[in-house]
């Protein structure tokens, strides 16, 4: 009899519905939706994200959508590109990756041809994250030149 009733439903009621053992159940109610990441606290920009800072929350709305974080280990370490608020979704494109070397400060220039490497003193003219190219100028020559940045802070020249 359950059946029958259920047919009588409109269409996307019945499509909601899953008859078990006579026992009718919203289709959704045990599909889980997953998880986001809020943080608890106020992020501005430039912060960089901690493990105390944030929380998963079981997701209720179906029409969430778009590139939100699902775990705190996604974004933990990353850095805030912009005021992030308590109990809001964070998008993953309000994060970047921590920079490696800053504008201004001491680096190493290294070049590399074959057996033979070249290195100077540099400064970044920009700054930037492991794997990144940014320019920097060469302390002794004046010259800039651009290279990629390394993950122990050292700038790796790339030939013209």
């Amino acid at each position: 009899m359950m059946f029958c009733r259920a047919r009588h439903i409109s269409g996307w009621m019945a499509a909601a519905m899953i008859a078990v053992a006579g026992i009718v159940v919203p289709a959704g109610a045990d599909a889980g939706m997953g998880y986001a990441v809020v943080p608890t606290t106020i992020i501005y920009p430039g912060d960089t994200l901690s493990g105390s800072q944030l929380q998963e929350v079981e997701v209720t709305n179906p029409n969430l959508a778009g590139d939100y974080a699902k775990s705190i280990s996604q974004v933990e370490g990353l850095v805030s590109k912009r005021t992030l608020l308590p109990g809001r979704t964070i998008s993953v494109s309000a994060l970047r990756e921590p920079y490696t070397v800053t504008r201004g400060s001491s680096i190493r220039l290294v070049f590399t041809l074959g057996a033979m490497t070249i290195s100077a003193a540099g400064t970044p003219l920009e700054d930037g994250a492991t794997g990144q190219m940014i320019r920097a100028r060469n302390m002794d020559s004046g010259v800039i030149v651009s290279g990629t940045v390394l993950a122990d802070g050292t700038i790796h020249v790339r030939a013209k």
